[in-house]
């Protein structure tokens, strides 16, 4: 069994307060996809780059305190692939992928747009070049898990206040059939819905800051594992932790019937 656990920290610092590595360390998991470091490798603590028995790998932002994707695995990848070629994304620390054999495991935090039209234009931008690579992913005849902050919901299961956030960024019509398009057309598979096709309040993985939305589970699913199709046929449980609180998102689990 492989255990791939993906979780947006707000800040690894912060979340390593909050109880973080301890919690990690007791979950048995093989692969945990970070996203949102919000540091640079010198701020990092000896456990945070590489917690007892695991390997860590980091692409970070070049704005101090802001974005940055990791990767932790207990067995060394054969590569790890830093960015994805693009300037403009790489400087956010926004894509890390390890190979281990035949498998690929990314850790993806893609924009919010949430705050401006000037985030948003970047969302399409990027969506707009990270489409084209994920067809690329799926033709290379890899088996590829792509864990990460998606900040998209994709249906209107994956929120609660579907109908007064239908204009707002991350459940925007051009972004819900973005993703409607990578699983459709290009044939990625959502692992989450496979084994929980109908689940409501239970899928949410972010809650806002703001009121009282996390202790009325007033939530959104942003956070996914997104496989190609022979991977996702092996998984065989997945969840949402929300027992303790590490960041304003949740860990999602998943655990897939293969072997590194």
């Amino acid at each position: 069994m492989l255990r791939v656990i993906t979780i947006n920290l707000n800040g690894i610092r912060s979340a390593e307060r909050k109880g973080f590595f301890a919690w990690m360390s007791n979950q048995s998991a093989d692969i945990v996809c970070l996203q949102e470091l919000k540091a640079q490798r010198p701020d990092l603590s000896e456990e945070m780059l590489a917690p007892p028995g695991y390997h860590g790998f980091f692409h970070c932002a070049d704005k101090r305190g802001y974005s940055g994707v990791g990767i932790y695995s207990r067995r060394a990848p054969d590569r790890v692939i830093e960015g994805l070629g693009n300037a403009e994304f790489d400087a956010e620390g926004r894509y890390l992928q390890a190979d281990f054999g035949t498998l690929s495991v990314v850790s993806l935090y893609l924009p919010s747009g949430s705050s401006s039209e000037e985030r948003q234009a970047a969302k399409y931008r990027f969506m707009d070049i990270f489409m084209p690579h994920m067809a690329e992913l799926i033709a290379s005849g890899r088996e590829v898990i792509i864990c990460g902050d998606w900040n998209i919901a994709h249906r209107e299961a994956d929120l609660t206040n579907w109908k007064s956030n239908k204009k707002n960024s991350g459940f925007l019509p051009e972004e819900r059939a973005w993703l409607t398009r990578l699983f459709d057309e290009v044939g990625w598979v959502d692992v989450y819905r496979t084994l929980h096709p109908d689940a409501t309040d239970a899928c949410y993985t972010w809650w806002s800051n703001r009121g009282q939305a996390w202790a009325k589970n007033v939530g959104w699913r942003l956070d996914y594992q997104i496989a190609t199709p022979g991977t996702a046929l092996t998984a065989r449980a997945t969840s949402v932790y929300k027992d303790e609180r590490f960041s304003d998102h949740a860990p999602l689990t998943v655990d897939y019937d293969i072997s590194l």
